[in-house]
């Protein structure tokens, strides 16, 4: 297995310091960049296994890049953790909206960022199985990592691909979010339950063009249930 590649996109000179330090030491190669142009140049030379990107940036903010990636077929399936000084309950969603992966508030410990980058690379990992789910013309293939919804090919993230494997492998049953942290995210993962409904809500928009959202159900005060019967 190859080593996994990180790229950094940070301005401040200390904290990419820290940052490279950091992950070198735990056997990671690194990328570096300052700003987003620089950042767009690597990931279409050499695309990274994950970006560890600042939400504060010269030109365009990380919050835009990140949004500007996920928009992207060819890098939406990046996983990306936002690194920031902001640390209000909104500012967290708004960073999981644009497409953040993970976010993590400055200052941060190192081993606490070692262990997220870990969880997102175990999870962003290929399913070491070749199962192929149909569900009422909904089919995901694991072998190729691909979703059909109708025939037509769904663009899902690295966790949406995980998150809808593990629907439609446990089916008609009530799985609350932090169930559903464990099972899709790992044990011993700093990710909030919060983050759970914002995955569902990409899952979702995925699915709706084809009708097939409806498959996915909150169940109020209780969790989350994907059933076939709709």
């Amino acid at each position: 297995m190859s080593t996994p590649t990180i790229l950094i996109v940070e301005d401040e000179s200390a904290v990419r310091d820290m940052l490279r330090f950091t992950l070198q030491q735990h056997d990671l190669n690194v990328q570096e960049a300052i700003e987003t142009i620089a950042a767009e140049r690597l990931i279409a030379q050499n695309p990274p296994d994950l970006i560890l990107l600042d939400w504060m940036l010269p030109g365009k903010s990380g919050v835009e890049f990140a949004r500007q990636l996920k928009h992207n077929p060819e890098t939406s399936d990046i996983p990306i953790i936002m690194l920031t000084a902001r640390g209000e309950e909104n500012d967290k969603i708004l960073g999981l909206e644009s497409g953040a992966d993970d976010y993590i508030t400055k200052p941060f410990s190192t081993r606490e960022l070692q262990a997220r980058i870990r969880a997102i690379l175990r999870r962003t990992t290929p399913l070491r199985n070749d199962e192929k789910i149909e569900i009422r013309d909904l089919s995901l293939d694991t072998a190729s990592h691909r979703v059909l919804a109708s025939g037509k090919r769904l663009e899902l993230g690295p966790t949406e691909f995980r998150l809808l494997h593990f629907f439609m492998t446990h089916q008609e049953r009530v799985y609350s979010r932090t169930q559903l942290l464990d099972q899709v995210w790992g044990t011993n993962t700093f990710i909030e339950e919060r983050t759970v409904d914002v995955h569902i809500r990409r899952l979702r928009r995925a699915l709706e063009p084809t009708h097939h959202d409806s498959l996915l159900q909150t169940v109020r005060g209780a969790g989350y249930r994907f059933s076939a019967e709709g």
